[in-house]
């Protein structure tokens, strides 16, 4: 059970590990973000200055529709998935972080 004010000397709850751990995170979603709007705004401007390149067919497909019908959904997933993963990672990091300036004191 969580304590509703953690004691003092709980550096892994303090103002300055939620601040700097919210901080990376953010950068994270940023990242992520990011990416999936470059796809997302990225495949009418392929459509729209690449028409050839686009029509191209792929397995029974154009490679717009590719893209659109078939790969996006698991991009999606992937970033998800990624994020998911680094943002443990990141938690993960800074309680070592926090624990280990607690050791050296």
């Amino acid at each position: 059970m969580s304590h509703p004010n953690p004691p003092a000397d709980d550096a892994v709850h303090s103002e300055s590990f939620l601040r700097s751990l919210m901080r990376r995170q953010l950068a994270l979603s940023t990242t992520c973000a990011a990416t999936f709007l470059a796809v997302l705004l990225g495949m009418p401007l392929l459509n729209y200055f690449a028409p050839a390149l686009m029509a191209t067919r792929v397995g029974g497909f154009t490679l717009s529709w590719l893209i659109l019908g078939v790969l996006f959904f698991p991009f999606v997933w992937v970033i998800s998935w990624l994020f998911i993963q680094r943002s443990i990672a990141l938690e993960n990091e800074e309680v070592a972080a926090v624990r280990k300036a607690k050791e050296a004191r």
